[in-house]
Protein backbone atom coordinates (compact mmCIF):
# COMPACT_ATOMS: atom_id res chain seq x y z
CA UNK A 1 0.00 0.00 0.00
CA UNK A 2 2.61 2.68 0.97
CA UNK A 3 5.13 1.26 -2.05
CA UNK A 4 1.89 2.92 -4.32
CA UNK A 5 1.27 5.54 -2.25
CA UNK A 6 4.78 6.69 -2.45
CA UNK A 7 5.02 5.97 -5.87
CA UNK A 8 2.24 8.48 -6.56
CA UNK A 9 3.62 11.29 -4.61
CA UNK A 10 7.42 10.80 -6.28
CA UNK A 11 5.67 11.02 -9.57
CA UNK A 12 2.71 13.55 -9.04
CA UNK A 13 4.53 16.09 -6.09
CA UNK A 14 8.49 15.11 -6.47
CA UNK A 15 8.14 14.00 -2.85
CA UNK A 16 11.58 14.11 -1.06
CA UNK A 17 12.23 10.44 0.52
CA UNK A 18 9.13 9.10 -1.71
CA UNK A 19 12.23 6.76 -3.61
CA UNK A 20 13.52 5.00 -0.42
CA UNK A 21 9.85 2.64 -0.93
CA UNK A 22 11.11 1.48 -4.19
CA UNK A 23 13.99 -0.32 -2.83
CA UNK A 24 13.29 -3.87 -1.39
CA UNK A 25 15.58 -4.05 1.22
CA UNK A 26 14.35 -0.88 2.40
CA UNK A 27 10.61 -2.31 2.75
CA UNK A 28 11.91 -5.17 4.12
CA UNK A 29 13.79 -3.83 7.45
CA UNK A 30 10.41 -1.22 7.79
CA UNK A 31 8.27 -4.77 7.64
CA UNK A 32 10.69 -6.39 9.88
CA UNK A 33 10.20 -3.69 12.67
CA UNK A 34 6.45 -3.15 11.95
CA UNK A 35 6.11 -7.31 12.14
CA UNK A 36 7.90 -7.19 15.25
CA UNK A 37 5.86 -4.53 16.99
CA UNK A 38 2.52 -5.55 16.14
CA UNK A 39 3.20 -8.88 17.37
CA UNK A 40 4.84 -7.80 20.86
CA UNK A 41 1.97 -5.42 21.38
CA UNK A 42 -1.18 -6.91 20.16
CA UNK A 43 0.10 -10.27 21.31
CA UNK A 44 -0.18 -9.05 25.33
CA UNK A 45 -3.51 -7.59 24.84
CA UNK A 46 -4.32 -10.94 23.18
CA UNK A 47 -3.04 -13.20 26.10
CA UNK A 48 -4.88 -11.32 28.63
CA UNK A 49 -7.92 -11.27 26.76
CA UNK A 50 -7.67 -15.61 26.39
CA UNK A 51 -7.08 -15.67 29.65
CA UNK A 52 -10.15 -13.46 30.96
CA UNK A 53 -11.72 -16.16 28.10
CA UNK A 54 -10.28 -18.59 29.91
CA UNK A 55 -9.36 -19.94 26.71
CA UNK A 56 -6.31 -22.67 27.63
CA UNK A 57 -5.17 -25.53 26.61
CA UNK A 58 -6.53 -28.73 27.60
CA UNK A 59 -3.58 -31.34 28.11
CA UNK A 60 -3.83 -35.23 27.54
CA UNK A 61 -1.60 -37.16 30.15
CA UNK A 62 1.61 -38.64 28.07
CA UNK A 63 3.46 -38.76 31.21
CA UNK A 64 5.94 -36.04 30.09
CA UNK A 65 7.77 -34.02 32.50
CA UNK A 66 6.31 -30.67 32.80
CA UNK A 67 3.35 -31.69 31.19
CA UNK A 68 0.96 -30.66 34.16
CA UNK A 69 2.21 -27.16 33.83
CA UNK A 70 0.81 -26.25 30.81
CA UNK A 71 -2.43 -26.77 31.21
CA UNK A 72 -4.70 -23.85 31.02
CA UNK A 73 -1.74 -22.11 28.68
CA UNK A 74 -3.84 -20.18 26.30
CA UNK A 75 -3.84 -21.16 22.79
CA UNK A 76 -4.93 -19.59 19.61
CA UNK A 77 -2.34 -17.55 19.83
CA UNK A 78 -1.30 -18.18 15.74
CA UNK A 79 -3.90 -15.12 15.99
CA UNK A 80 -0.62 -13.22 16.96
CA UNK A 81 1.51 -14.13 14.34
CA UNK A 82 -1.03 -13.55 11.02
CA UNK A 83 -1.64 -10.42 11.99
CA UNK A 84 2.05 -9.60 12.04
CA UNK A 85 2.51 -11.12 8.67
CA UNK A 86 -0.40 -9.63 6.94
CA UNK A 87 -0.64 -6.29 8.43
CA UNK A 88 3.17 -5.20 7.46
CA UNK A 89 2.60 -6.89 4.14
CA UNK A 90 0.06 -5.08 3.19
CA UNK A 91 1.53 -1.81 4.16
CA UNK A 92 5.13 -2.62 2.86
CA UNK A 93 4.69 -4.96 -0.41
CA UNK A 94 3.69 -4.12 -3.98
CA UNK A 95 -0.16 -5.75 -3.72
CA UNK A 96 0.16 -5.95 -7.91
CA UNK A 97 2.04 -8.76 -7.24
CA UNK A 98 0.65 -12.12 -7.74
CA UNK A 99 3.25 -13.98 -5.63
CA UNK A 100 2.82 -11.60 -2.65
CA UNK A 101 -1.58 -12.12 -3.28
CA UNK A 102 -0.90 -15.53 -3.43
CA UNK A 103 1.30 -16.11 0.40
CA UNK A 104 -1.44 -13.63 1.94
CA UNK A 105 -4.41 -15.79 0.38
CA UNK A 106 -2.54 -18.82 2.22
CA UNK A 107 -1.82 -17.15 4.96
CA UNK A 108 -5.62 -16.09 5.63
CA UNK A 109 -6.77 -19.64 4.02
CA UNK A 110 -4.55 -22.28 6.56
CA UNK A 111 -5.19 -19.63 9.61
CA UNK A 112 -9.09 -19.35 9.23
CA UNK A 113 -9.08 -23.16 9.30
CA UNK A 114 -6.66 -23.96 12.29
CA UNK A 115 -8.95 -21.43 13.93
CA UNK A 116 -12.02 -23.19 13.43
CA UNK A 117 -10.31 -26.56 14.77
CA UNK A 118 -8.74 -24.79 17.51
CA UNK A 119 -12.36 -22.74 18.46
CA UNK A 120 -14.27 -26.30 18.25
CA UNK A 121 -11.48 -27.32 20.74
CA UNK A 122 -11.46 -24.48 23.17
CA UNK A 123 -15.36 -23.17 22.99
CA UNK A 124 -17.04 -26.82 21.87
CA UNK A 125 -14.80 -28.75 24.38
CA UNK A 126 -14.61 -31.45 21.47
CA UNK A 127 -11.33 -32.59 21.76
CA UNK A 128 -11.16 -33.91 17.99
CA UNK A 129 -11.68 -30.17 17.13
CA UNK A 130 -12.39 -29.94 13.36
CA UNK A 131 -12.85 -33.19 11.62
CA UNK A 132 -9.43 -34.65 9.55
CA UNK A 133 -11.26 -34.79 6.37
CA UNK A 134 -12.16 -31.21 6.80
CA UNK A 135 -8.55 -30.11 6.53
CA UNK A 136 -7.63 -32.14 4.25
CA UNK A 137 -10.12 -30.40 2.21
CA UNK A 138 -9.04 -27.13 3.11
CA UNK A 139 -5.38 -28.09 2.27
CA UNK A 140 -6.67 -29.60 -1.33
CA UNK A 141 -8.75 -26.53 -2.16
CA UNK A 142 -5.75 -24.04 -1.54
CA UNK A 143 -3.45 -26.60 -3.70
CA UNK A 144 -6.05 -25.75 -6.40
CA UNK A 145 -5.58 -22.51 -5.96
CA UNK A 146 -1.99 -22.36 -6.28
CA UNK A 147 -1.27 -25.07 -8.48
CA UNK A 148 -3.84 -23.04 -11.13
CA UNK A 149 -2.28 -19.73 -10.60
CA UNK A 150 1.17 -20.89 -11.06
CA UNK A 151 0.53 -22.48 -13.94
CA UNK A 152 -1.83 -20.51 -15.68
CA UNK A 153 -1.32 -16.73 -14.37
CA UNK A 154 -0.04 -15.24 -17.43
CA UNK A 155 2.22 -13.04 -14.68
CA UNK A 156 4.00 -15.80 -13.33
CA UNK A 157 6.95 -16.73 -15.94
CA UNK A 158 10.51 -17.84 -15.76
CA UNK A 159 13.46 -15.91 -17.81
CA UNK A 160 15.84 -17.45 -19.98
CA UNK A 161 18.38 -15.07 -21.30
CA UNK A 162 21.77 -15.14 -22.78
CA UNK A 163 24.52 -14.96 -19.65
CA UNK A 164 26.80 -13.36 -21.78
CA UNK A 165 25.13 -10.74 -22.72
CA UNK A 166 25.68 -7.47 -20.26
CA UNK A 167 23.87 -7.52 -17.70
CA UNK A 168 22.39 -3.62 -18.45
CA UNK A 169 20.53 -5.61 -21.21
CA UNK A 170 18.89 -7.87 -19.20
CA UNK A 171 17.52 -4.98 -17.41
CA UNK A 172 15.77 -3.15 -20.42
CA UNK A 173 12.41 -4.10 -21.09
CA UNK A 174 11.35 -6.61 -23.97
CA UNK A 175 15.51 -7.07 -25.14
CA UNK A 176 16.34 -9.52 -27.78
CA UNK A 177 18.33 -11.08 -25.13
CA UNK A 178 15.96 -12.91 -22.98
CA UNK A 179 13.16 -14.31 -23.24
CA UNK A 180 9.95 -14.50 -20.74
CA UNK A 181 8.13 -17.83 -20.99
CA UNK A 182 5.71 -20.01 -19.32
CA UNK A 183 7.27 -23.13 -17.87
CA UNK A 184 6.90 -26.36 -15.36
CA UNK A 185 10.46 -26.35 -14.41
CA UNK A 186 11.95 -26.27 -10.74
CA UNK A 187 15.70 -26.81 -9.66
CA UNK A 188 17.60 -29.73 -8.39
CA UNK A 189 19.85 -29.21 -5.91
CA UNK A 190 22.91 -30.38 -5.62
CA UNK A 191 23.12 -31.06 -9.71
CA UNK A 192 24.88 -29.50 -12.26
CA UNK A 193 22.13 -28.10 -15.06
CA UNK A 194 19.95 -28.13 -11.84
CA UNK A 195 16.59 -27.62 -13.51
CA UNK A 196 13.77 -30.33 -14.26
CA UNK A 197 10.18 -29.68 -15.83
CA UNK A 198 7.31 -31.43 -14.72
CA UNK A 199 6.26 -31.56 -18.16
CA UNK A 200 8.44 -34.57 -18.44
CA UNK A 201 6.56 -36.75 -16.04
CA UNK A 202 3.58 -36.67 -18.28
CA UNK A 203 3.02 -39.46 -20.83
CA UNK A 204 0.09 -37.86 -22.41
CA UNK A 205 -0.60 -34.98 -24.40
CA UNK A 206 1.00 -31.89 -23.18
CA UNK A 207 -2.42 -30.12 -22.27
CA UNK A 208 -2.65 -32.75 -19.40
CA UNK A 209 0.29 -31.66 -17.92
CA UNK A 210 -1.84 -28.84 -15.05
CA UNK A 211 -3.32 -32.32 -13.89
CA UNK A 212 0.30 -33.41 -12.78
CA UNK A 213 1.19 -29.89 -11.36
CA UNK A 214 -1.44 -29.15 -9.48
CA UNK A 215 -1.81 -32.77 -8.08
CA UNK A 216 2.29 -32.04 -6.93
CA UNK A 217 1.61 -28.71 -5.37
CA UNK A 218 -1.41 -30.01 -3.38
CA UNK A 219 0.97 -33.38 -2.33
CA UNK A 220 3.56 -30.63 -1.43
CA UNK A 221 0.96 -27.73 0.56
CA UNK A 222 -0.32 -30.64 2.60
CA UNK A 223 2.76 -32.39 3.78
CA UNK A 224 4.79 -29.68 4.82
CA UNK A 225 1.20 -27.85 6.22
CA UNK A 226 0.85 -30.85 8.71
CA UNK A 227 4.77 -31.25 9.24
CA UNK A 228 4.47 -27.94 11.13
CA UNK A 229 1.70 -29.08 12.56
CA UNK A 230 3.03 -32.08 14.41
CA UNK A 231 6.69 -29.88 15.04
CA UNK A 232 4.44 -27.55 17.34
CA UNK A 233 4.82 -29.81 20.28
CA UNK A 234 7.29 -27.62 22.51
CA UNK A 235 7.75 -24.17 23.73
CA UNK A 236 9.19 -22.19 20.95
CA UNK A 237 9.77 -25.21 18.72
CA UNK A 238 7.56 -24.60 15.41
CA UNK A 239 7.95 -20.79 15.65
CA UNK A 240 11.81 -20.70 16.36
CA UNK A 241 12.45 -23.24 13.16
CA UNK A 242 9.79 -21.32 10.87
CA UNK A 243 11.56 -18.10 11.21
CA UNK A 244 15.43 -19.89 10.14
CA UNK A 245 13.18 -21.06 7.22
CA UNK A 246 11.68 -18.42 6.17
CA UNK A 247 14.74 -16.15 6.12
CA UNK A 248 16.30 -18.87 3.94
CA UNK A 249 13.35 -18.67 1.48
CA UNK A 250 13.75 -15.04 2.26
CA UNK A 251 17.38 -14.56 0.63
CA UNK A 252 16.47 -17.37 -1.89
CA UNK A 253 14.06 -15.44 -3.62
CA UNK A 254 16.08 -12.43 -3.11
CA UNK A 255 18.78 -13.76 -5.41
CA UNK A 256 16.31 -15.67 -7.72
CA UNK A 257 14.71 -11.77 -8.44
CA UNK A 258 17.69 -10.37 -9.61
CA UNK A 259 19.51 -10.31 -12.58
CA UNK A 260 22.77 -10.16 -11.94
CA UNK A 261 22.85 -12.58 -8.81
CA UNK A 262 21.00 -15.20 -11.08
CA UNK A 263 23.54 -14.55 -14.25
CA UNK A 264 27.02 -15.47 -11.23
CA UNK A 265 24.86 -18.39 -10.16
CA UNK A 266 23.34 -19.58 -12.97
CA UNK A 267 20.45 -20.19 -11.03
CA UNK A 268 16.80 -19.14 -12.51
CA UNK A 269 15.48 -15.88 -12.85
CA UNK A 270 12.00 -15.24 -11.88
CA UNK A 271 10.95 -12.04 -12.74
CA UNK A 272 9.11 -10.01 -9.71
CA UNK A 273 10.10 -12.74 -7.17
CA UNK A 274 12.68 -10.04 -5.39
CA UNK A 275 9.36 -8.76 -3.90
CA UNK A 276 8.58 -11.90 -1.69
CA UNK A 277 11.85 -10.93 0.80
CA UNK A 278 9.51 -8.47 1.91
CA UNK A 279 7.06 -10.95 2.90
CA UNK A 280 9.85 -13.32 4.50
CA UNK A 281 10.73 -10.32 6.79
CA UNK A 282 7.27 -10.04 7.67
CA UNK A 283 7.39 -13.96 8.20
CA UNK A 284 10.25 -13.43 10.63
CA UNK A 285 9.11 -10.72 12.76
CA UNK A 286 5.57 -12.63 13.61
CA UNK A 287 7.44 -15.54 14.28
CA UNK A 288 10.28 -13.85 16.10
CA UNK A 289 7.83 -11.27 18.14
CA UNK A 290 5.79 -14.75 19.01
CA UNK A 291 8.82 -16.19 20.87
CA UNK A 292 8.29 -13.46 23.50
CA UNK A 293 5.77 -15.37 24.54
CA UNK A 294 6.00 -18.62 23.58
CA UNK A 295 9.63 -19.55 24.56
CA UNK A 296 10.15 -21.34 27.52
CA UNK A 297 7.80 -21.42 29.58
CA UNK A 298 5.29 -20.38 27.29
CA UNK A 299 2.55 -17.66 27.89
CA UNK A 300 0.65 -18.47 24.72
CA UNK A 301 0.32 -21.89 22.10
CA UNK A 302 0.10 -20.75 18.85
CA UNK A 303 -2.28 -23.60 18.00
CA UNK A 304 -3.48 -25.30 14.71
CA UNK A 305 -4.13 -21.65 13.61
CA UNK A 306 -0.22 -21.00 13.49
CA UNK A 307 0.47 -24.01 12.42
CA UNK A 308 -1.17 -25.10 9.90
CA UNK A 309 -0.62 -21.68 8.33
CA UNK A 310 2.85 -21.51 8.66
CA UNK A 311 3.65 -25.01 7.08
CA UNK A 312 1.71 -23.75 4.54
CA UNK A 313 3.11 -20.47 3.88
CA UNK A 314 6.53 -22.55 3.59
CA UNK A 315 5.31 -24.85 0.97
CA UNK A 316 3.93 -22.17 -0.91
CA UNK A 317 6.97 -20.13 -1.22
CA UNK A 318 9.07 -22.47 -2.05
CA UNK A 319 6.83 -23.26 -4.44
CA UNK A 320 6.68 -19.70 -5.82
CA UNK A 321 10.66 -19.62 -6.30
CA UNK A 322 10.77 -23.39 -7.70
CA UNK A 323 12.92 -24.59 -4.51
CA UNK A 324 10.13 -27.40 -3.62
CA UNK A 325 12.82 -29.88 -4.21
CA UNK A 326 14.89 -28.19 -1.19
CA UNK A 327 11.96 -28.67 0.88
CA UNK A 328 13.40 -32.15 2.51
CA UNK A 329 16.72 -30.45 3.11
CA UNK A 330 15.76 -26.82 4.24
CA UNK A 331 12.22 -28.27 6.32
CA UNK A 332 14.27 -31.41 7.81
CA UNK A 333 12.96 -30.51 11.05
CA UNK A 334 9.59 -30.69 10.28
CA UNK A 335 10.52 -34.23 8.02
CA UNK A 336 11.63 -35.73 10.67
CA UNK A 337 8.77 -35.30 13.06
CA UNK A 338 6.29 -36.25 10.33
CA UNK A 339 8.68 -39.57 9.50
CA UNK A 340 8.86 -40.27 13.41
CA UNK A 341 5.20 -40.61 13.42
CA UNK A 342 4.96 -42.53 10.27
CA UNK A 343 7.99 -45.27 11.46
CA UNK A 344 6.15 -45.60 14.52
CA UNK A 345 2.46 -45.91 13.91
CA UNK A 346 3.70 -48.28 11.14
CA UNK A 347 6.10 -50.64 13.38
CA UNK A 348 3.71 -50.52 15.67
CA UNK A 349 0.80 -51.96 13.12
CA UNK A 350 3.21 -54.79 12.12
CA UNK A 351 4.93 -55.95 15.06
CA UNK A 352 1.11 -56.34 16.13
CA UNK A 353 0.11 -58.15 12.93
CA UNK A 354 3.13 -60.10 13.06
CA UNK A 355 3.63 -60.87 16.94
CA UNK A 356 0.11 -59.89 18.51
CA UNK A 357 1.80 -57.54 19.99
CA UNK A 358 3.06 -53.53 18.40
CA UNK A 359 6.47 -52.62 19.50
CA UNK A 360 7.66 -48.99 19.29
CA UNK A 361 11.28 -47.27 17.53
CA UNK A 362 10.70 -44.40 19.71
CA UNK A 363 9.76 -43.69 23.25
CA UNK A 364 7.18 -41.37 21.73
CA UNK A 365 6.56 -39.71 18.82
CA UNK A 366 7.10 -36.98 17.75
CA UNK A 367 10.84 -37.21 17.52
CA UNK A 368 10.98 -34.36 19.76
CA UNK A 369 9.01 -36.03 22.67
CA UNK A 370 11.45 -39.49 22.24
CA UNK A 371 14.13 -37.05 23.79
CA UNK A 372 11.67 -35.20 26.08
CA UNK A 373 11.04 -38.84 27.52
CA UNK A 374 14.66 -39.58 27.71
CA UNK A 375 14.40 -36.81 30.28
CA UNK A 376 16.31 -34.11 28.34
CA UNK A 377 14.76 -30.80 29.37
CA UNK A 378 12.57 -29.05 27.09
CA UNK A 379 15.00 -25.97 26.26
CA UNK A 380 17.74 -27.99 25.51
CA UNK A 381 15.90 -30.62 23.49
CA UNK A 382 14.58 -26.90 21.28
CA UNK A 383 17.77 -25.06 21.18
CA UNK A 384 19.69 -28.41 19.57
CA UNK A 385 16.43 -28.44 17.17
CA UNK A 386 16.90 -24.92 16.32
CA UNK A 387 20.66 -25.47 15.87
CA UNK A 388 20.33 -28.51 13.19
CA UNK A 389 17.42 -25.95 11.47
CA UNK A 390 20.51 -23.49 10.90
CA UNK A 391 22.77 -26.12 9.96
CA UNK A 392 20.11 -27.35 7.33
CA UNK A 393 19.80 -23.54 6.42
CA UNK A 394 23.19 -22.94 5.46
CA UNK A 395 23.60 -26.71 3.88
CA UNK A 396 19.64 -24.91 1.79
CA UNK A 397 22.24 -21.62 0.56
CA UNK A 398 25.28 -23.66 -0.16
CA UNK A 399 23.46 -25.46 -3.12
CA UNK A 400 23.51 -22.26 -5.04
CA UNK A 401 27.30 -23.17 -5.56
CA UNK A 402 27.60 -26.71 -4.96
CA UNK A 403 26.66 -28.97 -7.52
Amino acid sequence: MFYHLFEYLKVKYDLVGAGLFQYISFRAGMTTVLSLIITVAFGKRLISYLQRKQVGEKIRDLGLEGQAEKAGTPTMGGIIIILGIVVPTLLFARLDNVYIILLLVSTLWLGLIGFADDYIKVFKNDKEGLRGWFKIIGQVGLGLIVGLTLYFNENVVVREFDRDAPVQELLVDDHPAYEDVKSTKTTIPFVKGNEADYSKLNPFDDKYTWIIYVLIVIFIITAVSNGANLTDGMDGLAAGTTAIIALTLGVLAYVSGRVDFTNYLNIMYIPNSGELFVFSTALVGATVGFLWFNSFPAQVFMGDTGSLALGGVVAVFALIIRKELLIPLLCGIFLIEVGSVILQVSYFKYTKKKFGEGKRIFLMSPLHHHYQKQGIPEPKIVTRFWIMGIMLAILTLATLKIR
